[in-house]
């Protein structure tokens, strides 16, 4: 006997609750992300709508006037941009916004997931982290969009994500120190396995090698975005027997740890050491030296996030799926010809 509705052949919550063996209501609850239900349970009952591919009318979503936003960190003037823009457009449109931090992760835990099937939102904006294909086909089947924000990897085709032109930042970033008569530049380098991280060391390989300046691989460097890694990294750097007359820091942040480094070092900024940055957060204006950076619209990047998912839960089509906005560079007193 085919398990469907025979007004349209699709299967229905009846069909879900035969098939898993289990009542209707509690089929309703483990599609509700509500937490009352036995773990082995829910997990047969996710399973059979995985397998039947169920999904959810939209007009019956019963959507909450939310917009989930989840951090891998908080801890930042980056994030802080972000969760601008995001409550810009939520604003706007009379919403309010959840924030979860994952405290340095990357994917979100089950805990997560439940909360947000719970709750219902107009749909989940990921920044910095990423989502399992487990929770990716969870959300869609609940008919919850989600707009990824800087992807950790490289995005799928099907999940629409936002970013800036790291490439083309890097490029710009290292042209700008050639362009002073540096040769020996050093880089900062984000986590290598990021996406972004990899694109604006890609833009420093890209321009040094169009200046036909051999890199040394003693200058290249990763840390994980943060003031620690730039003091770290920074030191490592400025020991070298032939140490770097400039360095390109994948974010502002780490250049704020080369400026520790280079005080250190008692060298000074940029007579000793020129430094070029990466993001424009608001801090790299009142430093001293102001500093050299490439500025990513963080908050537009945010809005542009927040509008998509808006306009997926209103069943609009994105035009595309990847959106990249345009970084520039912000040249300020920490770069300066080598001595």
């Amino acid at each position: 006997m085919a398990l469907s509705d025979p007004s349209n052949g699709k299967t229905t919550l009846s069909d879900i609750a035969a098939l898993a063996g289990v009542s209707v209501p509690t089929v309703s609850k483990v599609i509700n992300g509500r937490t009352d239900v036995a773990v082995e349970t829910r997990r047969r009952v996710e399973a059979i709508i995985v397998e039947r591919g169920y999904q959810r009318s939209p007009r019956s979503a019963g959507r909450a006037p939310l917009l989930e936003v989840i951090f891998h960190e908080l801890e930042s003037e980056w994030a802080l941009e972000i969760v601008r823009g995001v409550e810009r457009v939520a604003g706007r449109q009379h919403l309010a916004v959840v924030l979860t931090e994952m405290q340095g992760r990357r994917t979100p835990g089950r805990g997560w997931l439940e909360g947000v099937l719970a709750r219902r939102p107009m749909g989940v904006i990921a920044v910095f982290s990423d989502l399992s294909p487990t929770m990716r086909e969870q959300l869609r089947i609940r008919d919850i969009p989600f707009v990824v924000v800087d992807p950790t990897g490289e995005p799928l085709h099907d999940t629409p994500s936002i970013g800036a032109t790291n490439w083309n930042g890097g490029l710009t970033a290292t042209r700008h120190l050639l362009g002073l008569g540096h040769r020996r530049i050093g880089v900062i380098g984000g986590p290598p396995g990021i996406l972004c991280s990899r694109a604006r060391l890609d833009g420093y390989r890209a321009a040094m090698d169009e200046a036909d300046v051999p890199i040394d691989p003693r200058l290249i460097s990763h840390g994980r975005f943060h003031v620690d890694e730039g003091i770290e990294k920074g030191r490592a750097l400025l020991r070298l027997a032939e140490r770097p007359t400039a360095i390109f820091a994948g974010n502002d942040l780490q250049a704020l740890g080369v400026y520790q480094a280079a005080r250190a070092a008692r060298l000074h900024i940029p007579e000793d050491l020129s430094v070029v940055g990466f993001d424009d957060l608001p801090v790299a204006r009142w430093v001293g030296p102001p500093l050299t950076t490439i500025r990513q619209p963080l908050i537009e990047m945010a809005e542009t996030a927040a509008e998509l998912v808006l306009d997926l839960a209103r069943g609009e089509a994105p035009a595309q799926t990847r959106i990249e906005l345009a970084t520039e560079l912000v040249v300020r007193e920490s770069t300066a010809p080598p001595a």
